[in-house]
């Protein structure tokens, strides 16, 4: 089987191909699809709707696309739908980290989670898949792997941030790792 996947993350391609080595992952700009795919939705769920929404619609694709979001408690859910470019439209991992530790520099209260959401359109159906990962966020970067947040988020039950776990570790434990597995177990049954 292959399916779109709705992202120009080469680093969410290649964690998500590895989750998925029995489906072919087919990208963007494989499809000819060089725009980039608006997310304006106010939650998770909405834009990762409207990503393979827009790959149906402008590409007659079956596929998937998720969004994901830092939920962090005692910023009142920020950053949330806005994770990708919470320091400014240049979507910087290093910077947005470095404002989320700013903030957060006087709190004791550093509980957080991430929520991913993967909406999939297939047969002219849709589907939507979440998988969410409670934790903690560090007070300095600790990691070489991963990205996004990754150096800065410890799960819950874990000593370790995201990006000091190896892939496999992070798929099991991780937001994305299981709405991944609920895909897969649907797509299981197809």
């Amino acid at each position: 089987m292959q399916l779109v996947f709705a992202t120009n993350n080469p680093n969410k391609l290649q964690e998500v191909q590895a989750m998925l080595p029995n489906i072919k992952l087919v990208t963007l700009k494989e499809i000819n699809c060089t725009e980039d795919i608006p997310e304006t939705s106010p939650t998770i769920e909405g834009n990762a709707i409207q990503k393979v929404n827009y790959l149906t619609q402008y590409y007659s694709e079956d596929g998937f696309a998720d969004d994901t979001g830092l939920e962090i408690e005692a910023l009142n859910g920020e950053p949330g739908v806005f994770s990708a470019r919470y320091a400014g439209p240049q979507k910087k991992a290093e910077d947005n980290m470095n404002l989320v530790l700013e903030k957060l520099q006087s709190q004791t209260n550093r509980k957080a989670r991430f929520i991913t959401v993967i909406a999939l359109n297939l047969n002219r159906e849709q589907y939507i898949f979440e998988g969410v990962c409670n934790g903690t966020i560090i007070e300095e970067k600790r990691g070489e792997k991963g990205f996004g947040y990754d150096p800065i988020f410890v799960p819950d039950g874990y000593n370790k941030t995201f990006a000091e776990m190896t892939q496999e570790e992070k798929a099991t434990v991780s937001h994305r790792g299981k709405a991944i597995q609920k895909l897969i177990d649907f797509l299981n049954t197809q």
